[in-house]
């Protein structure tokens, strides 16, 4: 086995020989990161700290001396964690809470950024639905029911979005529907559902994407993956609130089974959609997990997914957006945030957004009118789908959760950079 690196945490500066801003200086086999005058910015040196290991073939490290805390420690290894490789990290922790929550995040992370980092070929929608089924119920097997409806199946219970979208592939569409009830109940009211997009790769369909576009849509099934890690994240933290999970998945292909620009798909709920944008998918597949939601009647409904890139426009790469009509719900998922150490950005959505989705031959378009916000009519665009229009509803669009090329923080890839968010918005709602 390789003799790890040990990686000391300090806020002195680095001897003068290293340079008055060193971030890192060696001795033997000891690294020590340095956050002189940090204010509050340690935990993102010990990130870039990580990456800069990482880039060094540095294979194995422990964390070690009583500079690090919880937090500093899952940021070193958020910058750590590499997809072309097994990096081995020792917390330097023997037992107590501290370690048993860093094992337990780092469980649901590495879930959601290998599942995301997988190929379409090896992730396929039925793939993501059991592989987010299986994970989940090895963290409570008592606790957990689920069942997978594919392929016709879909069109049979009325959930013709996810069909409608998927219908273009050999590989069948697919809704995950998970119960997590841990009292064992099954009249237990539910407290809270999760809606997450699964589209395992977007091309596009007919309103294909440009190819340096569409290289990185293996990753469109971030929200699923990110919802499922949010879930495990709050179970091993000990979760004791009833809650459902909707998974939406779908591949976005074409070919002469496909649904075409034109095509009018009637929901469940009633409501007919014109569709003038096959690229515009995500909305359309989680109309369908926002209707089953709304059925159960939860205290709370919230829906995350890479949606649209008008959010990574608004917001970049580093926060994810927020959105609801409810200053009070969308607070919650801010406040989530805030406390564990993510970053969040409330982008609007007012009524008058519901108006910005017109259609001559439907109730609404799965696009806007030109001009108008694309994320805020997005997200109107889903409280159609949500009961009487949006109550108790709040949605996430995951800009921060993937990157299409490496940074001084992050590896190319998926971050899961969200999931901590929807744990606390569980744990606290």
């Amino acid at each position: 086995m390789t003799k790890a690196m040990q990686v000391k945490l300090e806020q002195n500066p680095a001897a003068e020989a290293w340079g008055d801003k060193a971030l890192l200086s060696f001795s033997g086999a000891v690294a020590t990161v340095h956050t002189p005058g940090a204010n509050g910015d340690g935990n993102v040196a010990a990130q870039r700290a990580a990456r800069r290991l990482d880039g060094m073939g540095v294979p194995a490290v422990e964390l070690a001396g009583d500079g690090w805390d919880l937090e500093s420690r899952w940021a070193f290894w958020a910058g750590y964690y590499n997809p072309l490789k097994d990096n081995q990290l020792d917390w330097g922790l023997s037992s107590g809470r501290q370690l048993k929550e860093l094992q337990a995040r780092e469980a649901a992370a590495r879930w959601v950024r290998e599942v995301t980092n997988g190929t379409p070929e090896d992730i396929s929608p039925r793939v993501l639905a059991e592989s987010a089924a299986n994970m989940l119920q090895k963290l409570a097997p008592d606790a957990i029911s689920y069942q997978i409806i594919a392929g016709d199946s879909l069109l049979e219970q009325g959930f013709a979005g996810i069909h409608n979208v998927g219908r273009g592939s050999v590989r069948e569409p697919a809704m995950l529907q998970l119960d997590y009830n841990p009292g064992g109940d099954p009249e237990a009211p539910v407290d809270i559902c999760l809606v997450g997009k699964g589209i395992t790769f977007d091309s596009g369909g007919y309103s294909i994407k440009p190819s340096n576009n569409m290289a990185a849509m293996k990753s469109d099934m971030g929200g699923a993956a990110m919802v499922s890690g949010g879930l495990a994240l709050a179970i091993a933290r000990g979760l004791k609130k009833r809650v459902k999970l909707y998974l939406c998945c779908a591949e976005n292909l074409i070919s002469g089974h496909a649904y075409k620009l034109g095509d009018i798909i009637r929901y469940k709920n009633g409501v007919t959609v014109e569709i003038l944008n096959t690229d515009a998918e995500g909305r359309l597949v989680l109309a369908d997990g926002l209707i089953a939601a709304s059925e159960e009647e939860p205290r709370w409904i919230l829906d995350a997914a890479t949606l649209t890139g008008a959010a990574k426009m608004a917001v970049g790469r580093d926060y994810n957006s927020v959105m609801s009509f409810e200053d009070d719900t969308a607070q919650r998922v801010l406040d989530a945030a805030a406390a564990e150490y993510e970053k969040a950005w409330r982008l609007p959505l007012d009524s008058f957004h519901l108006e910005q989705i017109p259609s001559g031959f439907a109730e609404i378009a799965n696009v806007g009118v030109e001009g108008s916000p694309g994320a805020s009519t997005a997200a109107a665009f889903l409280a159609r789908f949500v009961r009487d229009t949006g109550r108790k509803w709040v949605h996430m669009d995951l800009s921060g959760s993937y990157l299409p090329s490496g940074n001084d923080q992050w590896a190319q890839g998926a971050k899961g950079h969200g999931l901590r968010t929807i744990a606390r918005f569980l744990q606290d709602c």
